[in-house]
């Protein structure tokens, strides 16, 4: 994180941990096809990468806050002494990019306070960019500031998305959303990577962002860095519990209503 601003205790903590893991995963992306894939589900792979990506993260950050719980993609919900603060962790957040050579893929961290999330990073392995927050201090790209794009008219925007696929989600709702912002927007986009797609949205690379049937891990950072970021997310519904639901529609505070309401009208009419 070159000359990163205002780096606290807890982001240098992370920032170690998340270069651990990616030395491995860029190691691994370059032998991709003789990594050991396993399948967890329809199109849903797991690789050995992720596996030593998230044995890398857990070691440094136990080692660094021995007390913190954990909740992992691949290792599930582990207590910690500390009840309050648990680290959220996806070792590899577009595993299907990175298991077919697309260098689109990123570790996330997030630290979770309570009920809050306090502190987030996302590092974009292959392009060797740190998306980072922290609760009430604003969000960061290395060490240059992130706000969200200004634009405030549907039909100049570019926006991201999840698309639904083999054994996931609701494949009709979706193409008649996908209609219907289509006809509004200047485009869409698909990248594979739920946590990069929040980053991107944070860096005002993307206008907006929708994805269902997501998971806490895919997220929980993306959250907390577009919201510092100065943007607006909320579900599919209109509310906050967005690592509950697994839905999230992220923009800044003008076109996210917008397209939060083109998503609805598309799927009640």
């Amino acid at each position: 994180m070159r000359g990163a601003a205002r780096r606290s205790a807890n982001i240098n903590v992370m920032y170690k941990a998340v270069e651990k893991a990616a030395y491995g995963l860029k190691r691994d992306f370059g032998e991709v096809e003789n990594l050991q894939v396993s399948m967890k589900g329809p199109a849903d792979f797991v690789s050995a990468a992720d596996h030593r990506a998230e044995k890398r993260l857990r070691e440094e950050l136990e080692r660094a806050r021995p007390g913190y719980g954990f909740l992992l993609e691949e290792g599930g919900e582990v207590k910690g002494s500390d009840p309050e603060h648990r680290w959220i962790i996806d070792p590899l957040d577009g595993t299907t990019n990175f298991l077919h050579g697309i260098p689109h893929f990123a570790i996330s961290v997030a630290l979770q306070k309570g009920d809050e999330i306090i502190a987030g990073m996302i590092y974009d392995v292959a392009k060797d960019e740190c998306f980072w927050a922290e609760k009430g201090l604003g969000a960061f790209l290395d060490n240059r500031r992130l706000r969200v794009s200004g634009r405030r008219r549907l039909n100049e925007c570019v926006l991201a998305c999840g698309v639904p696929h083999l054994g996931h989600g609701d494949h009709a709702a979706f193409e008649k959303q996908l209609h219907s912002v289509m006809d509004r927007c200047a485009g869409v986009r698909r990248m594979g990577a739920a946590s990069l797609d929040l980053a991107y949205v944070a860096a005002g690379r993307y206008d907006g962002y929708w994805e269902a049937d997501l998971n806490a891990w895919d997220i929980a950072a993306g959250l907390l860095i577009v919201t510092e970021a100065g943007g607006y997310v909320r579900d599919a519904k209109g509310g906050t519990n967005m690592l509950g639901t697994g839905s999230v529609v992220a923009a800044n505070d003008y076109i996210q209503p917008v397209l939060a309401k083109t998503l609805k009208k598309a799927i009640t009419d």
